[in-house]
């Protein structure tokens, strides 16, 4: 037999099963994750990245950290498009530390000198992970 025929033949059986199962085996009946969990987790994971975004802009333009940044001559409109570019969990990290700075701060646990120090930080941290993503 050559070569052509025994491809023909295998096509051919190959063809022949795959019609001969029933439809019902073809389809997937139960999947293992639904599409009401998966499109929760979805709305779940964009509700928490929009509130993470949120806590970080709203502590990058408090007066303090305006005051910070005007004295370091940082780009604050680099840093505001920055944020919305960096990874869910980089957003998660950032937003836990400027929770944390602000808890700081209100307590007297952080003088000013120490809260433009930390702010400077965080913005050239900010804006180097854009660079480094670019």
């Amino acid at each position: 037999m050559s070569l052509k025929l025994k491809n023909f033949v295998a096509y051919a059986f190959a063809l022949f099963f795959v019609f001969s199962l029933p439809c019902q085996m073809l389809s997937a009946q139960d999947h293992v994750v639904s599409t009401q969990s998966l499109h929760q987790a979805l709305v779940s994971s964009s509700a928490t990245r929009q509130n993470n975004i949120s806590k970080i802009e709203k502590f990058f333009s408090s007066q303090p950290a305006q005051a910070a940044l005007e004295k370091t001559k940082l780009n604050m409109k680099q840093v505001q498009q920055a944020i919305p570019a960096l990874s869910n969990q980089e957003l998660a990290q950032l937003a836990r530390q400027t929770d944390k700075i602000q808890n700081d701060f209100a307590a007297g646990a952080l003088t000013n000198q120490q809260l433009t120090y930390i702010i400077i930080a965080l913005a050239t941290a900010v804006i180097v992970i854009l660079i480094v993503k670019a």
